[in-house]
């Protein structure tokens, strides 16, 4: 992906033909504990223009001066093009997890296991105790060594096709990673240049109506109060930005972690095709090139016995070998403590963005009670004035 289409892009006339719906799971209630709240204070992401370049910066500043806070139906758009790319991306990816089915791959795996394990179980006197058997058992050996080769080889066909599949997907997350971070970091600038363009409105226009209507007519009150409104239906635009910043923000992480679940499954493939399978094989080839020497010695008791002296050493090795790759191969590439603590920080995220929403509500209720009682002092005042 180029970084002229990474580069966001500012509008006040977003394009709305795609819709999709932006669904925030429920957060669980927040542990009632001061030192908890203290270590999630330390750890709060404060929003500001650190995280922009010098050109986004620029972009910013000259995109928050053309903010009109008294355009309702371009406050109503503002930013709404990029809360639509979250809600599509937050779509094509429920899309894909709903499409992904690893556990077709875990199944071909056992089968493969079984299947190996069906032909390779060793008997009461170790892995080649079928070697004692007669000429007759030892063709029997051969049929199925042959039937189970065939098998095997299916299977593999099957393991190679998800491989390819696989490696396609991880790919794939790639691109919708780096998608989600752009927008991302357009949610951003737009949250960034909304908040300047309201710090600046209520630092002068708002300032200055409320100088005049302190001394002005009652026409100079409501423009003062209109204007107010504008500020605040503003400041909830942004703050629905914010929220579904962070449901972009969450979608990061998750992303990363079903391409790691992807990487995990193609790991264990790879181990199958290029270890377990040509083991396997090579096994069944030294038991029965073993099998024919053995038949040729039969007759020289002492040189029998060495030979199974050594099968047993080689039994052991190949015990040893098969164990560990086993061991390898069955060690996840993600630890659970990992993935404990990415989703308990997605939860301590969500606490966060809860608690915040609800000292938003408290601020706006105690910022329009407060409303109402400057218009009542400035009504009283005209009253006064009048008289």
């Amino acid at each position: 992906m180029t970084d002229e289409n990474m580069t966001p892009e500012l509008t006040l006339t977003p394009d709305l033909t795609a819709s999709a719906a932006v669904q925030v799971p429920a957060a669980p209630a927040a542990p009632d504990a001061a030192a908890v709240q203290a270590k999630r204070d330390q750890t709060a992401v404060k929003l500001d223009e650190s995280v922009l370049s010098d050109a986004e910066r620029k972009m910013v500043d000259d995109f928050a001066q053309k903010i009109d806070i008294t355009d309702s139906a371009a406050i109503l758009q503002y930013g709404a093009a990029a809360q639509k790319n979250v809600a599509a991306f937050s779509e094509s990816t429920l899309n894909t997890v709903r499409t992904k089915d690893l556990g077709q791959i875990g199944d071909t795996l056992s089968s493969l296991v079984v299947e190996l394990k069906g032909f390779s179980k060793p008997e009461k006197k170790g892995v080649f105790g079928w070697f004692q058997k007669k000429h007759s058992e030892l063709e029997e050996m051969k049929a199925g060594y042959a039937k189970a080769e065939a098998n095997v080889d299916k299977i593999s066909g099957i393991l190679e096709d998800h491989q390819v599949t696989l490696m396609k997907d991880i790919a794939m997350l790639d691109q919708m990673y780096e998608l989600n971070a752009k927008y991302q970091k357009e949610l951003t600038m737009y949250i960034l240049a909304g908040k300047k363009r309201l710090e600046q409105v209520r630092s002068t226009e708002l300032e200055e109506l409320k100088t005049k209507a302190a001394s002005g007519t009652q026409e100079d009150a409501q423009a003062y109060h209109d204007m107010a409104n504008f500020c605040t239906r503003f400041e909830k635009k942004l703050h629905d930005l914010e929220l579904t910043r962070m449901v972009s923000v969450q979608m990061g992480p998750q992303t990363r972690m079903l391409q790691n679940n992807d990487a995990l499954m193609l790991e264990k493939i790879q181990s199958s095709l290029v270890n377990t399978i040509p083991l396997w094989k090579s096994q069944m080839v030294l038991a029965l090139g073993l099998e024919h020497a053995k038949e040729a010695t039969q007759a020289q008791n002492a040189v029998t016995q060495m030979t199974n002296e050594l099968l047993q050493q080689n039994a052991d090795m190949l015990h040893m070998g098969t164990v560990e790759a086993a061991k390898e191969s069955e060690r996840g590439v993600v630890d659970i403590e990992t993935l404990q603590h990415t989703n308990q920080q997605l939860i301590s995220t969500l606490d966060e963005v809860m608690q915040i929403q609800e000292e938003g509500r408290r601020k706006r209720a105690e910022a329009e009670a407060e409303l109402g009682r400057i218009e009542g002092e400035l009504k009283q005042k005209l009253l006064e004035l009048k008289g």
